[in-house]
């Protein structure tokens, strides 16, 4: 078996920004320092939550060194690398591996609408290219295209491609894809509402945007499977679906950037062609929030 990138919860963070559109590092720091006192098992860098498709070049490295710099090896750091353009994709994954992410998360290559032997060419070439641990990530209701098990299977034989991040809410698929390649990468859930489900069949943990908002919790669920409190698991899981609901009311991560606001760690600014969280939709998130205890200081 490959090497484990990490077990557990890993938060795909929000990119925080200024009114005027720019990074804000300093609610960046505050974040991922945040995140890792509650005890997150690792930070994901300019993934889907973290806008990275929405990032200049500059911004997308400027994001991945600060966090390296920022979190310092306390916990490992997640470098969303992907791209429509396989050969930008294989740029930015050179310059995270440079800058010392300890792996890259490949999404897979959005509105192209590859066949899955375009997938695996494109897959194998970035990996080909990089001497990091590569975990894949299907999300069709985001890019238009689904990683099919057989084409990860063949992918799985690659040495530096260790896992997969699952978001395409098909139980039935991820089950499939569990079994063609045990023993060869690990799986993690790429939904929310599914950690225990796919904990069930195998999988290692969850890269999470609840997490953003609760990720002591978040980490706790995942340690509860794993020590063998199935049932503890399970209640932490139901327990928190009107709040997983609320963060998904709105496409990601409109809404998790709204709660992150409420709770004092950033502005709130979203870059377009997203806009802020349509006020109904907030006032609910809110509400959720705080009916769980989750200190809200923004009305």
């Amino acid at each position: 078996m490959k090497k484990t990138v990490f077990q557990g919860a890993a938060t795909a963070v929000v990119t925080p920004m200024n009114p005027d559109g720019s990074l804000d590092f300093d609610s960046f720091g505050k974040i991922i320092d945040w995140q890792i006192a509650e005890g997150i098992d690792a930070i994901v860098v300019a993934g889907t939550t973290g806008e990275g498709s929405t990032l200049s070049n500059e911004e997308h490295e400027a994001a991945i060194d600060y966090c390296v710099g920022r979190v310092a090896g306390r916990v490992p750091v997640i470098a969303g690398t992907g791209s429509n353009d396989t050969a930008y994709a294989i740029q930015l994954s050179r310059y995270a591996c440079k800058a010392g992410a300890d792996a890259l998360l490949l999404v897979t290559p959005y509105y192209n609408k590859a066949t899955q032997n375009g997938l695996y060419e494109s897959f194998t070439a970035i990996a080909d290219a990089v001497d990091k641990p590569c975990i894949l990530y299907n999300v069709p209701s985001r890019t238009g295209c689904n990683l099919l098990p057989p084409t990860v299977a063949r992918l799985a034989d690659h040495p530096n491609i260790v896992a997969i991040k699952e978001a395409s809410g098909n139980i039935a698929q991820i089950c499939t894809l569990a079994s063609l390649v045990e023993g060869k990468m690990d799986i993690y859930s790429g939904n929310d509402d599914q950690i225990v489900p796919i904990l069930s069949i195998g999988g290692k943990g969850v890269i999470s945007v609840l997490s953003n908002v609760i990720p002591r919790e978040t980490s706790e669920l995942c340690k509860k499977f794993f020590s063998g409190d199935v049932k503890g698991a399970a209640a932490m899981q139901l327990k928190y679906m009107a709040l997983v609901n609320a963060l998904f009311c709105e496409v990601n991560p409109i809404p998790v950037k709204a709660a992150m606001a409420a709770m004092g760690f950033c502005d709130g600014a979203i870059r377009l062609p997203l806009t802020k969280m349509e006020p109904q939709n907030k006032e609910k998130l809110l509400q959720i929030m705080k009916d769980l205890g989750i200190k809200v200081v923004e009305n």
